[in-house]
């Protein structure tokens, strides 16, 4: 059974009825505008922009920015890009790492529509 199943497949959802309507070649912040709108028309709790501290030896030494946080329990991190960066996995782990959070999602909004689901645990959380 995947953790927040149900959350997911709405927000997969969501993903997938925005890209039918908007298509390729927006810029991020177009996808992250109708991806809230459509989310919060499903009933759902969004957060945008949610800034993260990253600690070191207990002191914050920088802040993320994590795109969305929804219902308070999965992470997304929207991309609009041709081509899937490379580090794009490695920087929503991150993010999971610095949370308290253990699924997050890239939505991709490129030439084809595609999402990665990442999961994190407590071992791999760092103080």
């Amino acid at each position: 059974m995947l953790l927040h199943r149900e959350l997911t497949k709405s927000i997969i959802g969501a993903f997938y009825r925005v890209y039918d309507k908007l298509d390729y070649g927006y810029f991020e912040n177009v996808y992250c505008g109708a991806l809230t709108l459509e989310l919060r028309r499903r009933g759902h709790r969004v957060q945008r922009e949610v800034r993260v501290p990253v600690y070191y030896d207990g002191v914050i030494v920088a802040r993320y920015r994590m795109d969305f946080v929804v219902d308070g329990a999965v992470v997304l991190d929207v991309k609009s890009t041709r081509r899937l960066p490379d580090e794009a996995h490695r920087q929503l782990l991150n993010y999971l790492r610095c949370t308290n959070y253990d699924v997050g999602l890239i939505l991709h909004f490129g030439p084809k529509p595609q999402f990665h689901r990442l999961i994190s645990s407590d071992h791999f959380r760092r103080d």
